[in-house]
Order: C-alpha cells, then sequence, then structure tokens
C-alpha cells in the first residue's frame, strides 16, 4: 500500500485515536495507516533532512513509512511509550540512516568546510551579525558530528533533532537506557569540546537549507 499526504487524512475517529490504536486497526483496514502518516511524517522528513539533507529525506520518509506498513503486524504497544509510534518510526528511520553512514559523514564534513561568509563584495557591515554566528555555528557543529561515532550520533540526534526521550531513544535503538544515557553523556562532552565548552543541546539542527 503506498501511504502519502492527503490519503485517508482527518476523519473524527483517527484524530481521536492513539497511534497504536491507528496500527492495531490498519491491520484489517490498510487505509487507516494513512492516518500515522499524516501524523508523523513531516517529524520524520525533519529529521532525515538534518541527517542527510533535503534530496534524500524524501525517499528516505517514503521508504520508513513503507517498511512501518509492511511491519505493522510486528508492532507491540505494549513495549515503551506504545501508545506513541514516534519511537517506532524514527527507529525505522535510523536504521535507514545507517545504510548511508558514509554520505553522511561526508555531508557533515562539507558543511564544515563551507566558508563563514558568503564570497561576494557585500560589506561586513551590513550582514546581519546573527546570521554571521550561526554559520559559524553551524560549521562547527558539523564538524562535531561529523567525528563522533555513528551509535553516539544515532542517540545525540534523536533526542536532539527527534524530540525523544531517553525511554523512547532506547525503544526507538533497541538498546538499554542506561546505553542512551552512556552514549549520549559521550556524545554531548565531545561536543562540547569541540564546540569550546558550548552546549551542544542549544545549538539546533544543521540544517542546508536556510
Amino acid at each position: 500500500m503506498a501511504v502519502g499526504p492527503g490519503v485517508g487524512v482527518g476523519t473524527a475517529r483517527a484524530d481521536a485515536e492513539s497511534d497504536a490504536s491507528v496500527i492495531a486497526r490498519s491491520r484489517d483496514e490498510p487505509e487507516a495507516f494513512a492516518a500515522l502518516f499524516d501524523r508523523h511524517a513531516d517529524a520524520v522528513h525533519r529529521y532525515a533532512a538534518g541527517r542527510l539533507g533535503v534530496e534524500v529525506a524524501d525517499d528516505l520518509m517514503a521508504e520508513t513509512f513503507t517498511t512501518a506498513f509492511q511491519q505493522r503486524h510486528r508492532y507491540d504497544p505494549a513495549r515503551g511509550a506504545g501508545a506513541d509510534a514516534r519511537p517506532w518510526l524514527f527507529g525505522i528511520a535510523t536504521n535507514l540512516v545507517s545504510r548511508h553512514r558514509r554520505a553522511e559523514a561526508r555531508r557533515f564534513k562539507a558543511m564544515a568546510r563551507v566558508p563563514a561568509l558568503a564570497d561576494h563584495d557585500e560589506p561586513l557591515a551590513e550582514r546581519a551579525a546573527d546570521r554571521v554566528v550561526a554559520l559559524a555555528a553551524r560549521r562547527e557543529l558539523a564538524a562535531a558530528l561529523a567525528a563522533l561515532p555513528a551509535r553516539h550520533r544515532d542517540v545525540l540526534l534523536l533526542v536532539a533533532w527527534g524530540g525523544l526521550g531517553y525511554e523512547e531513544v532506547a525503544q526507538a535503538l533497541g538498546i538499554p537506557v542506561g546505553t542512551v544515557r552512556s552514549r549520549l553523556h559521550r556524545a554531548r562532552g565531545k561536543l562540547r569540546e569541540a564546540l569550546g565548552g558550548s552546549d551542544p543541546t542549544s545549538l539546533r539542527e544543521v540544517s542546508d537549507h536556510e
């Protein structure tokens, strides 16, 4: 079944149901699964775009929901935050990102090399100061993310960009909560060191489509 925007959108029944109820109903009524797409596609797309760029995000988002639809019979609402499908969906998306590890690292490294200022003759005084600061922070953050081990980057970005809590990240990745805390602590430490002591959680999504 193909799922996409506008498919089975917005009945009162779907709006009132939890994610788990929608998934359960979709096992007998496949078209009901579109409500899950309507709820979470934008968030999955933003996460994918942050990690791999807008060029890949559409395909990765579509593949995430296709995979989720195919695996909906295996979804266990009793596991973790079962009523909320975000950990499940972000876990699928992160597994798909893992197929593009080299591309992700290349992207962050390329962003780290982007000049902090545009290469033109516009006087510095006429440029917005916050834009210059944002570009510099983006370059430093991209370089720091590129240097992180993939397993630490997954945890950090599921928290920072996916908006998941520790238990939700544990559910998404199939690892203990203690491991999530340990990896997140190490990732934040590495980023603070690379960013000169700045709190990495205050630096929002690295984006190449501002």
